[in-house]
């Protein structure tokens, strides 16, 4: 890894309020953020722009909410914030024009970032396709790498969510194409996620449940509205985890999350979490209760379940 990521601790805020962007205050207020970030950081924001869809289809994050999370990371007194991100379904200038994204970076003004060109360092990868790739050398400055994305459903990938809204969104169009096909990292998909995961630490993951999808995911799923629920932590794996358990899935239905626990990288047993906010099976409730109409459809139905489902 090119560096530890500030914060080891397994700590989780779940919360829920009456809009995505309070919720989010909230949930950064819970965790050690003074930690995270320091005064003199230059911070780099990984917002999920996979496509040029609107927020409310649950493919992209909110630009208010965007915006709430640059204002908030200035209060720690960065020296520097870049939205760092590249696209795999678009260009990214356009899906930051279509959706309001380039707005929010000049009233903020902070600096744009597109991870699908260079100037590049290579990043050496323990991947059996994919031994190395170009990426953007805005990395070199990075004090703290923040991940913001939706949760959802993934067709091959089986969830996205933090983990591999850094792994896609890093590497660049301009070498794999689009939608990052073209190299072989989808032939190792999961494996190419553990990969860089092992290499780039998330020191703050943020994921929405605002807008989360299931069904066909990453684009063209089913938008779940879910008002404000929101997962934060310090660790990337934990906040994955948290998110697939409302999808409905244990750590071993998802091959890299698995993988990257068994690297040690993180924590994938939710009793072995600081979970601060709302209660687990209160938030798995809530999930249950926007996406399938029932608030019983989830895995801790009639007990607790440990990381195999006992």
């Amino acid at each position: 890894m090119i560096r530890e990521r500030k914060v080891k601790e397994p700590i989780v805020a779940l919360t829920k309020a009456m809009s995505e962007g309070k919720s989010l205050e909230k949930a950064l207020d819970l965790l050690p953020i003074d930690k995270v970030i320091n005064k003199g950081d230059t911070v780099i924001i990984t917002p999920n722009w996979v496509k040029d869809r609107q927020p409310k289809d649950g493919v992209v994050v909110g630009p208010k909410t965007l915006k709430k999370l640059i204002q908030y990371v200035k209060t720690k007194n960065p020296s520097k914030i870049y939205i760092a991100t590249g696209s795999g379904g678009a260009k990214t200038p356009d899906v930051m024009k279509e959706v309001g994204y380039d707005k929010v970076m000049e009233d903020e003004g902070v600096e744009f970032v597109d991870m699908n060109y260079g100037p590049y360092i290579d990043l050496e990868l323990n991947h059996e396709i994919i031994k190395s790739t170009p990426i953007n050398k805005v990395i070199n400055e990075a004090n703290v790498i923040i991940s913001f994305t939706q949760l959802k459903q993934h067709e091959e990938a089986t969830v996205t969510a933090a983990i591999k809204n850094i792994a896609m969104g890093w590497p660049p169009a301009e070498i794999h194409g689009y939608p990052k096909k073209q190299t072989g990292i989808h032939e190792d998909l999961h494996g190419f996620i553990r990969s860089f995961a092992n290499k780039v630490p998330i020191d703050l993951s943020i994921i929405s449940c605002d807008k989360a999808m299931i069904g066909t995911g990453p684009t063209n799923g089913m938008a779940v509205d879910t008002p404000g629920l929101i997962i934060a932590s310090t660790d990337p794996l934990a906040a994955d985890v948290i998110g697939a358990r409302l999808l409905g899935f244990l750590p071993q239905a998802v091959c890299y999350l698995y993988g990257l626990y068994k690297d040690g990288l993180g924590e994938a047993k939710p009793e072995n979490m600081t979970i601060k906010g709302i209660d687990l099976i209160e938030a798995e409730k809530i999930f249950s209760k926007a996406a399938y109409g029932k608030s019983d459809v989830m895995i801790d139905k009639e007990k607790f379940k440990d990381i195999h489902g006992n």
